[in-house]
């Protein structure tokens, strides 16, 4: 298992959900890290990302305000905060790594082939 996500499950609309995602067994702080998620019949779209030192985060106009991505690298793992959920955020959510990165690369990509290692998705459903 590369990345395991946590966190998902049933809330109605205006709720909020906080997704987990660990990295067992890698060099977490050498990794850039997104979130994507899948709404039924859709393509996989980009929802927040982070750069190994936890700044630069960058997150899709549709979440913006309402999510926010964190990460604590000494317990290897990633956050997303979302709140006000809206019945249109249901989907899987997928924790993405990129790379390992050197120190000096601080970008956030947002195109999910950048990115190297998966995790299995959580589901989120937003009842209206």
């Amino acid at each position: 298992v590369q990345l395991v996500e946590s966190g998902g499950g049933l809330v109605q609309a205006g709720g909020s959900l906080r997704l987990s995602c660990t990295m067992p067994g890698r060099t977490f702080s050498s990794y850039s890290m997104g979130w994507f998620r899948q709404a039924p019949a859709k393509e996989r779209e980009f929802v927040a990302g982070i750069n190994w030192t936890g700044g630069g985060a960058e997150y899709a106009d549709s979440v913006r305000g309402r999510f926010t991505m964190s990460r604590d690298n000494a317990k290897n793992s990633v956050f997303l905060q979302m709140n006000s959920l809206k019945p249109e955020d249901t989907a899987v959510y997928y924790c993405a790594a990129d790379g390992p990165v050197p120190d000096t690369d601080v970008v956030v990509v947002r195109d999910e082939s950048e990115y190297d290692l998966w995790g299995q998705g959580t589901q989120v459903t937003v009842s209206s």
